[in-house]
């Protein structure tokens, strides 16, 4: 069993709705507790609202209290407050492995993470992270510098030196070459994850898709590293099979059930 403490995305490529189709993808029973209700499509989110904290806090020691939970992912967290929370509770929970996509804005869209939020984010919560998954963006964000001045392998490495987590920093955003180049550090040692880039448009969700995977996989007890390589390539067949919505203007989503996953 795994837990997403997520926004919910109307669109259902993203977020909690995301994650529950990937967990279940892996033959994993998902739970959620729901962080805030984004309107969104594909390419344009038009309003976020934030859940009370307490209400937050309600939705985990709920689950919590009723299933044994195997991992647990963070998607948007949307408020300092409901860092809070979700930091009290990930302390309980210390032997369970968490990932952390630290969402902090829509690709196009507002802010989905406040400024206090954003600071807390790295004080308190990704310390507490077995595996963070930032992309070029959020990994020059969390590293306080110009993306322009880092290369990925040498930011995996400085971000696992900064905040003692594992970290996989994602490729997909570098120079459009033909193979996409992921660096993993995990206990200071830093890993290369190569694979194909598909020709295919820029696709909703696959942050939230990637990082709930990798949560899956480590529901089944599976190392970290090869959790991280069964992840990246199931996000690859989910992108050979995503979806065009035409009556949207030419908007793309990924197939979370592209075949079923070994």
């Amino acid at each position: 069993m795994a837990l997403t403490i997520a926004g919910s995305d109307s669109s259902a490529g993203a977020g909690v709705q995301a994650d529950l189709k990937t967990f279940a993808a892996h033959q994993v029973y998902g739970v959620n507790a729901v962080t805030g209700i984004v309107a969104e499509v594909p390419g344009s989110v038009s309003r976020v609202q934030p859940v009370d904290s307490s209400l937050l806090g309600a939705q985990l020691n709920r689950v919590s209290s009723a299933f044994t939970i195997r991992s647990i992912k963070t998607g948007m967290l949307a408020t300092a407050d409901n860092i809070r929370i979700v930091a009290d509770f990930v302390r309980e929970c210390s032997d369970t492995p968490f990932v952390i996509d630290p969402v902090m804005r829509a690709t196009a869209g507002p802010n989905l993470l406040d400024a206090a939020g954003r600071e807390l984010l790295k004080s308190e919560l990704i310390p507490l992270a077995t595996l963070v998954t930032p992309n070029l963006p959020e990994t020059a964000d969390l590293l306080g510098v110009d993306p322009e001045t880092f290369t990925p392998a040498e930011a995996a490495a400085q971000l696992f030196e900064t905040y003692g987590a594992g970290f996989l920093v994602k490729g997909g955003h570098a120079e459009k070459l033909s193979t996409v180049v992921d660096y993993a550090c995990i206990d200071g040692n830093v890993f290369e994850i190569s694979h194909p880039r598909l020709e295919v448009p820029d696709v909703h969700g696959t942050g939230c898709t990637l990082s709930a995977a990798i949560t899956a996989r480590l529901a089944f007890g599976q190392p970290l590293l090869e959790a991280i390589g069964g992840g990246v390539s199931y996000l690859a067949e989910c992108l050979d099979a995503h979806f065009s919505w035409p009556q949207s203007g030419g908007s793309e989503s990924l197939n979370h059930f592209p075949k079923s996953v070994d």
